[in-house]
């Protein structure tokens, strides 16, 4: 009995040490958005139209917990198209998961100087499976910004945890 009990408590210790959701700061490059990731993110960068323009697209992402998290910023050049921009990813986010168009809720974020919305949206995943996601759009200068987590379920926690972290250093 008494090496069970010790089995079981070293095995608690090993998962203590390799959490689901390990926090941790990340700057996308170029931008002075700070924000909370719970896993290393991997980078990509591809070109999409925006705001009537090809744009370069780039994205931090990486999964955790069967959450995907992602951030990702374009720079429209033109402050006067930010606002045509935001409403256009918001748009082919929710067209992307077969969501209907959906009513956000304010974002309160210091150093917004355009957006600042929250979304949260039900829909189908290409495999026709139901998905969650919830995601923060908001501008500073010419810079456009898409704070993003898809999951099968939303953890509330850990969605307070991720949007909570995003302010401009």
């Amino acid at each position: 009995m008494r090496f069970s009990i010790y089995a079981v408590l070293a095995l608690a210790g090993l998962v203590a040490c390799n959490p689901t959701f390990n926090w941790r700061d990340v700057r996308p490059d170029g931008t002075r958005l700070a924000l909370l990731m719970p896993c290393k993110p991997d980078k990509a960068q591809r070109i999409v139209p925006m705001a009537g323009l090809p744009t370069a697209l780039h994205l931090l992402s990486c999964d955790a917990g069967g959450v995907t998290f992602a951030v990702s910023v374009l720079d429209v050049k033109d402050a006067s198209k930010v606002v045509e921009a935001l409403a256009q990813w918001q748009s082919v986010t929710l067209a992307n998961i077969k969501s209907p168009p959906t009513l956000g809720t304010a974002l309160k974020l210091p150093g917004l100087t355009s957006g600042g919305v929250m979304v949260k949206a039900t829909g189908l995943r290409a495999s026709g499976q139901a998905i969650s996601s919830q995601a923060a759009y908001f501008a500073q200068g010419s810079q456009v910004f898409q704070a993003v987590m898809y999951a099968d379920k939303m953890i509330p926690d850990v969605a307070e945890t991720f949007f909570s972290g995003l302010k401009f250093e």
